[in-house]
């Protein structure tokens, strides 16, 4: 069963139990972004978005939220623009991140998906969002659905982004909310207070080691085939 002829030596690594318990740790508070899918002034995304970073601060993070007002469609500037660098800073500040999305249509925002957009699956050779922590929610205008938290799930995988198993989808978010925007006491708001405690516990335990868990052999590979052929390229011009 041990017999692998097509396994590339080169890219294969054993796994090693210790690099996945590192003996020094970070002790900072995790470093938490949250994203929100709505401009208008009564944002029930935003205002979920708000509750769950006051959660976050009680668990000990530190939480930013972004602003998407004034952000320009994808490719539509350069990304220089003010909103844009200030969203990709964000990205590669953080450690994890929560998208709180409407559900609008069957489906997660334009909003919520420009500020996708504008994180680039790389930077400089680095991967912005490789590794780091993810937990979904959405709200709804009426019954409860998982159309938008399943499409920012699959989002999530395409940014190589660890989303946790839980996740919150607010029904009825209009009953949900009192007048100054603040969550009225619910099961939908337990479910809320679960998912930080989860994303909190997830980034904490991984947060030391994310390069290490999405190190991919295929890309082991890829890279070790590159190395050779410019190693073999400079020696033919010799």
């Amino acid at each position: 069963m041990s017999d692998t002829p097509h396994l590339s030596e080169a890219g294969f690594a054993p796994i090693y139990p210790e690099a996945l318990f590192p003996a020094a740790r970070s002790s900072h508070a995790p470093r938490i972004l949250i994203l929100y899918g709505s401009l208008r002034d009564r944002s029930y995304s935003r205002f979920a978005a708000e509750e769950a970073a006051r959660i976050l601060e009680r668990f000990g993070a530190e939480v930013r939220i972004f602003d998407p007002a004034n952000l320009p469609a994808p490719d539509s500037e350069p990304v220089e623009h003010p909103k844009v660098a200030e969203l990709r800073d964000l990205v590669g500040w953080c450690e994890g991140m929560v998208w709180s999305s409407p559900e609008r249509h069957g489906a997660m925002t334009g909003i919520m998906k420009s500020q996708i957009d504008w994180i680039p699956l790389s930077l400089g050779g680095v991967r912005p969002t490789q590794g780091k922590t993810l937990a979904v929610m959405q709200v709804c205008g009426g019954s409860q659905s998982f159309n938008t938290v399943n499409q920012l799930r699959i989002l999530g995988r395409w940014m190589r982004l660890l989303t946790i198993p839980n996740q919150s989808s607010v029904a009825r978010a209009w009953e949900v909310f009192d007048d100054d925007g603040r969550m009225k006491p619910s099961p939908f708001y337990d479910r809320i207070v679960d998912v930080m405690e989860e994303l909190v516990k997830f980034t904490l335990l991984t947060r030391d080691i994310r390069d290490h868990l999405v190190d991919r052999y295929s890309e082991r590979v890829e890279s070790h085939a590159a190395l050779s052929a410019r190693v073999n390229q400079a020696k033919a011009v010799e």
